[in-house]
């Protein structure tokens, strides 16, 4: 299997709830279950996980009209995990810039 984290979720949202209750978000890979996601964040960052959601969201049909016609595509499907960290503890996703 691949790398298991793909890349941590920085939005407005995710920022709030961050603040608020303790709780950080992931992009994984699809195929991860929440054991091992537990495990790559710990390891990853050094801090302990006590609850694990995960969501899973499939891709999307999408078209548009251009000069030379319909174009269809899709979009990825993906999976969300968001993760509850003990007290205290925290990650901070802007040290490395």
């Amino acid at each position: 299997m691949s790398q298991v984290i793909v890349k941590p979720i920085i939005t407005e949202k995710m920022t709030a709830i961050s603040e608020d209750q303790n709780r950080f978000g992931f992009i994984v890979d699809i195929e991860a279950n929440k054991i091992q996601i537990k495990d790559a964040v710990e390891k990853l960052y050094g801090v302990n996980v006590e609850k694990v959601w995960t969501m899973r969201y499939a891709g999307k049909s999408k078209s548009r009209f251009t000069k030379s016609g319909l174009i269809s595509g899709k979009t990825a499907a993906y999976k969300k995990a968001v993760v509850s960290l003990a007290d205290g503890e925290t990650i901070d996703f802007y040290s490395n810039i």
